[in-house]
């Protein structure tokens, strides 16, 4: 058995009761094709005082939702920005 990292779960008293139902997806691009597959994203405020930004793709808005802190966010904003996302070729 191989000891691994400590798990430290930010979002545990988010996870779960985050309410999306008045949240505004906002699309990244400007994509002529409306009803393709598309990245989108809202800032969903919290009781809890952070505003998350959640993540789905929008031809499945039912499907899974991936919610960052704004740490998070930054962190991944920052990645795209500096090409650690793009293709090696």
């Amino acid at each position: 058995m191989t000891d691994s990292a400590p798990i430290y779960d930010d979002k545990a008293e988010v996870r779960g009761k985050l309410d999306l139902t008045n949240a505004e997806w906002q699309r990244g691009d400007d994509s002529s094709d409306p009803d393709g597959e598309h990245v989108e994203v809202a800032f969903v405020p919290h009781t809890d005082g952070v505003t998350y930004v959640a993540m789905r793709n929008s031809a499945h808005p039912e499907g899974p939702v991936l919610v960052f802190t704004p740490a998070e966010w930054d962190a991944f904003i920052a990645g795209a920005k500096d090409g650690e996302f793009d293709e090696p070729w």
